[in-house]
């Protein structure tokens, strides 16, 4: 009897190491719309890294980028439904799930990307991080990509000459009621496409960072970038809320942990990228870059400040003043 136990002993412990052994990894697919030099293409590629480093066959991630999986239109959807489990939506695309997240899209609302930084390290912006739980949305952490810039085929100078040309846009109220404001036409698109259509002229013209400007060749297919900071392209690293609850304990600390690392290593990577970039596009000479006055910067901040008016109910006063107070360093 105590050798049958003994043997049935040894024969449990095999079959629990064989089953140890075996167990599959945990895949957490991550898919975004830009490319692997891009400041958010980098961020997912270390945190791929450092995951993969900390938890070696526990947790495995695969990067997507440039809209393998997923595109624009498809991603959040696909997040829900757990085809994927991570990605990184620009802030425009939450206005669905959350109309305070809009306040990324006013118009000269920040100065540069540091004061972007300090707001959303803030106790406000981190509070929005989770401001999207009883829709399926965890937010892990604010990637920057850079300023905004403009750019057409017709150097645009003042606001009046943006009037009636037809900009791509983030499907955003608020970006569309800014070009709005310029008497353009705002036209809805997904990022993947806009090459084409700059290239065949289905719209004049688009807003975007230096970064994902040079990646993405825009400029090779526009005459004319203004230089306007007069927006910012961040994102959010989404999860789905279930998926990350339900996860272990200690695996979700990890990642928790090499997501910070990674949303520093990225955001420190941005500045430096769309500096470089900027630089790319000046030597390629495919493109003239615009650089305004004071007073034709001041001209575009008066154009476009109607939009505040419009969407301060939504977004909240004392939302839009604490990311104005943000301009002042402390």
């Amino acid at each position: 009897m105590r050798n049958l136990l003994t043997g049935m002993t040894v024969l449990a412990a095999v079959f629990g190491l064989a089953g140890t052994a075996t167990a599959e990894p945990i895949k957490i697919k991550f898919s975004h719309v830009v490319a692997d030099a891009t400041p958010k293409g980098k961020g997912a590629l270390e945190f791929k890294r450092l995951v993969e480093e900390r938890l070696p066959g526990k947790v495995v991630v695969e990067v997507y980028p440039n809209s393998q999986l997923f595109g624009d239109a498809k991603e959040m959807e696909a997040l829900l439904l757990g085809d994927v489990q991570f990605i990184a939506p620009s802030l425009s695309k939450f206005a669905k799930f959350t109309k305070k997240l809009q306040v990324f899209d006013l118009p000269f609302l920040f100065d540069d990307i540091h004061a972007i930084d300090r707001f959303q390290k803030g106790k406000i912006g981190q509070g929005l991080l989770t401001s999207m739980e009883s829709k399926g949305y965890t937010g892990l952490g604010y990637w920057h990509n850079g300023m905004k810039q403009l750019s057409a085929n017709k150097a645009m100078r003042v606001p009046e000459d943006a009037k009636g040309l037809k900009f791509r846009i983030q499907p955003s109220d608020v970006l569309e009621a800014q070009f709005k404001a310029l008497s353009a036409n705002p036209q809805k698109m997904a990022f993947a496409e806009v090459y084409q259509a700059l290239q065949t002229g289905t719209v004049d013209g688009q807003e975007n960072t230096w970064s994902n400007i040079y990646s993405q060749k825009f400029h090779e297919a526009q005459k004319y970038i203004t230089e306007t900071n007069h927006g910012v392209i961040d994102y959010m690293v989404v999860t789905n809320t279930k998926f990350w609850k339900g996860l272990p304990a200690d695996i979700r600390s990890v990642l928790e942990k090499s997501m910070a690392e990674a949303t520093a290593f990225s955001n420190k990577l941005a500045l430096d990228i769309n500096e470089a970039d900027k630089k790319k596009i000046m030597d390629s000479g495919k493109t003239q870059i615009i650089t305004l006055t004071k007073d034709q910067q001041a001209q575009w901040r008066k154009a476009m400040a109607p939009v505040y008016k419009q969407f301060a109910p939504d977004v909240g006063q004392d939302l839009i003043d604490a990311a104005l107070a943000s301009n002042k360093a402390s």
